[in-house]
């Protein structure tokens, strides 16, 4: 079967080596520099299973950045491109969705078009009646950062929102492709499908939230987290998951997804879900003001990532520490290899892991590194758990 995959990142990607196994895949995206690695079978993310699938799997898949190769003769679309929360409009920015969407009309009136970005509840079924396509679809995905094809490959759950025969061929495609042979498929209207994605990542940003709060508590009151979540995770209804203290949710999608579920409550009675959202910025400020009262001349932002073996550090929770702590004055300097600009925030980059370390008089790192062993007595962190 012809399918189509429209942007390539993690869910991109990884749905693409997934499909790629048993069917002829296009990947289209407007990064050139991208495409050009797939053209040479080098991943343009970090993820290890991705690495391995493009080196020793013989996935079929053909890179390209015209849209007409795309499109054209595709049975099945998948568009993966990405939907960032406008805080203006409390809304996720579903322009890339259009722009495609569009393009596919033209190009290819009969094909099936599955939406994986994440989008606002309802939004499938208006853009539906909108522009007329009859067989579009939203699946959800449920993918970690770093590993994603791990995920696709042995999938919790396989959701798609809509009933007919063309809903039904897609959720068996990802049913074939995984390595996991008992997996509950769910079919259901594209509203449900759309609040599952958001609900789920809530109830996640909840979890951490509420452990960053016990740790919280048992800084001010002098008590040992560790002992306490240790206790806490052993009651099975609880768990010893999503634990490890931070400083905050943050990545591509608990933030905006989060505050997406927020805005779609609208007029609906709620506490919880506004909750959430308050409680990452409550954390920052907390852990902000840890760090100030160290009174440190010069802070050292070890790493901009998300977490150990990570690529990504948009909305990582560390930056808001960072713009926090410069708001009052004091001097950051910021280490990450990922990074090729001098400045990051109008704060210095050091290149030079050993000049960074004499330069910081407190190194704050969310998640340790072995890196960082002979400069224990500077680290600022709440990761009980170590390399993770």
């Amino acid at each position: 079967m012809n399918i189509t995959i429209v942007g390539i990142g993690y869910v991109g990607l990884s749905m693409a080596m997934l499909l790629g196994q048993k069917n002829k895949v296009i990947l289209f995206d407007i990064n050139q520099k991208k495409i050009k690695l797939l053209k040479e079978r080098i991943s343009p993310i970090k993820d290890k299973e991705i690495e391995e699938f493009l080196q020793k799997k013989s996935i079929k898949f053909v890179p390209t950045l015209d849209k007409e190769t795309a499109y054209k003769n595709a049975k099945i679309i998948i568009i993966c491109t990405p939907t960032d929360y406008n805080t203006k409009t409390n809304y996720f920015d579903t322009s890339s969705i259009e722009e495609v969407l569009k393009d596919i009309v033209k190009i290819n009136q009969t094909a099936t078009i599955i939406i994986k970005s994440t989008v606002p509840v309802g939004y499938t079924e208006k853009t539906r009646n909108d522009l007329k396509i009859e067989h579009l679809y939203f699946s959800p995905e449920f993918l970690r950062e770093g590993k994603a094809l791990h995920d696709n490959l042995h999938p919790s759950r396989i959701i798609v929102g809509g009933k007919s025969k063309k809903a039904k061929e897609f959720s068996k495609l990802l049913f074939d492709g995984s390595f996991k042979k008992n997996v509950p498929v769910l079919h259901m209207n594209s509203g449900e499908a759309e609040a599952i994605k958001l609900f789920s990542n809530t109830y996640l940003a909840m979890r951490v939230a509420y452990f960053n709060e016990l740790d919280t508590y048992s800084q001010i009151n002098n008590l040992d987290t560790a002992s306490i979540i240790d206790g806490v995770g052993l009651d099975p209804r609880i768990g010893d998951h999503y634990n490890n203290p931070s400083f905050g949710y943050g990545g591509y999608c608990l933030p905006k997804d989060t505050k997406q579920l927020k805005a779609n409550y609208g007029n609906v009675p709620n506490q919880l879900i506004k909750a959430v959202v308050d409680a990452n910025s409550t954390r920052k400020d907390f852990i902000a003001d840890c760090i100030l009262d160290l009174h440190p001349s010069v802070v050292g932002i070890y790493r901009l990532t998300m977490k150990t073996g990570s690529d990504n550090y948009r909305s990582s929770s560390i930056q808001g520490i960072m713009k926090r702590i410069k708001s009052k004055g004091i001097e950051v300097i910021v280490y990450e290899p990922l990074l090729k600009e001098r400045t990051f925030f109008n704060s210095k980059v050091i290149t030079n892991l050993k000049s960074f370390k004499l330069k910081s008089d407190i190194i704050v790192t969310n998640r340790l590194d072995s890196e960082l062993n002979d400069v224990k007595d500077k680290i600022f962190t709440r990761d009980l758990k170590g390399l993770d």
